[in-house]
């Protein structure tokens, strides 16, 4: 049997009147753009977490711990990723802390206004042992707060991944 060109070009018109549109509506609408994904959401960025010790009376210890207190959150800020400070003060390191004996105290002022977000704690053992020693309480700078143990606390610090700067 012979098929002639007309019918041939009919059933060629019929088929592709049919099937452009259909596989073009399944492309369109196919399993991917039927389901629509929630935009991902931008992960939060990592706070990044320091605690600088001191435990010298040294001041230029002191200078050198304040300058990285200083540098650290700029650098950070500029790369808009969070980022917190605990200085922890023991043992000859609490006179860096103490209002009558502090050779650093005016620059603590001017950390203060840069980067108020930095803690500074005292080992309360060690205050205890001054005081003892010289027969009066002692008197801390503004914004300083106690814990019961300096190097303590330093490792309950590390130990929930804050990183350690010696300086």
């Amino acid at each position: 049997m012979r098929v002639s060109r007309h019918k041939l070009t009919v059933v060629t018109g019929l088929v592709l009147a049919f099937a452009v549109p259909f596989a073009a509506t399944m492309l369109l609408t196919g399993s991917v753009a039927a389901v629509s994904k929630p935009e991902p959401k931008k992960p939060e960025p990592r706070v990044h977490h320091l605690v600088l010790p001191i435990n010298s009376d040294d001041p230029a210890t002191m200078r050198a711990l304040i300058s990285t207190a200083l540098n650290l959150p700029k650098y950070y800020r500029e790369r808009n990723e969070p980022f917190e400070i605990e200085v922890v003060a023991y043992n000859t390191g609490v006179h860096m802390l103490r209002a009558d004996t502090s050779p650093v105290k005016d620059l603590l002022r001017v950390v203060r206004g840069l980067t108020p977000d930095i803690r500074f704690v005292v080992c309360e053992a060690t205050k205890l042992g001054m005081e003892r020693a010289e027969g009066h309480p002692l008197v801390l700078l503004d914004h300083v707060d106690l814990v019961p143990n300096g190097p303590g606390r330093i490792i309950e610090l590390q130990e929930a991944g804050w990183s350690y700067i010696r300086s």
